[in-house]
C-alpha cells in the first residue's frame, strides 16, 4: 500500500498562479482537462456524501462509503501525471470495482418494479440526492472522455462511471421503496 501523504498545511499558495501540482510534480494549468476530470470526481463524491448524511437506508449508506472510496481512487489515478502513473504505486481501479456494481445494481433491482416511461428525479430526500448525484456522475464521465480524446486514460475508469451512474438510478428507485414513496413518471403526454 502507498504510504499516505501527512496533511500539516491546508493552503501552500503554490496555486495562487492558477496552477496545480500533478502527482509526480508536474504544475499544469487548474482548468487542464485532466483537473477538470479529477474534479468533478471529488463533486461526486461530496455528493454522495450529501446523499448518504441525508440518512439513507443502511444497505445503500454501507455501499456509498465503499463507493466513496474507490472514487478516492480514480481522483489518485487522475491526479496522476500520465508519464508516472506506471511508475507511481496507488491505488486503480479494476474491474472488480465495476462487477461489484453490476452486482449491486442486479441485486437491487430483483425487488423494483419494471419502468413503463422515464420517471422524475425526486420522490424522498435521500433518493432526490442521489439522482443529483447521478447527474454529477455523469457530467465526470463527459469529462473523463474529453481527457480520454487527448491523452490515455484507463478504460476501467470509463466503465466505472458509466455503471456508477446506472447504479445511483437504481439506488434512487430503490430509496423511495425503502421509504415507501412511489416513483413520478414523466408525464410524456402533458
Amino acid at each position: 500500500m502507498a504510504t499516505m501523504p501527512k496533511i500539516t498545511k491546508v493552503y501552500t499558495r503554490t496555486g495562487d498562479d492558477g496552477t496545480t501540482a500533478l502527482i509526480g510534480g508536474e504544475r499544469v494549468a487548474k482548468d487542464d482537462p485532466r483537473i477538470e476530470a479529477y474534479g468533478t470526481v471529488d463533486e461526486l463524491n461530496s455528493a454522495l456524501g450529501a446523499a448518504s448524511s441525508s440518512g439513507l437506508s443502511e444497505r445503500l449508506s454501507t455501499v456509498i462509503k465503499r463507493i466513496q472510496n474507490e472514487l478516492f481512487h480514480l481522483g489518485a489515478d487522475l491526479a496522476t501525471a500520465a508519464g508516472k502513473r506506471d511508475s507511481l504505486a496507488g491505488p486503480r481501479l479494476a474491474d472488480h470495482h465495476v462487477e461489484a456494481l453490476e452486482s449491486l445494481i442486479d441485486e437491487l433491482n430483483q425487488d423494483l418494479g419494471p419502468l413503463d416511461n422515464f420517471i422524475l428525479p425526486g420522490g424522498c430526500l435521500g433518493a432526490g440526492a442521489l439522482h443529483l448525484a447521478r447527474t454529477v456522475c455523469r457530467r465526470a464521465e463527459r469529462r473523463l472522455v474529453t481527457l480520454a480524446a487527448r491523452e490515455r486514460v484507463s478504460p476501467v475508469s470509463l466503465r466505472y462511471l458509466n455503471r456508477l451512474s446506472d447504479a445511483l438510478f437504481v439506488m434512487a428507485r430503490f430509496e423511495n421503496q425503502v421509504r415507501g414513496v412511489a416513483d413520478v413518471y414523466w408525464q410524456s403526454r402533458s
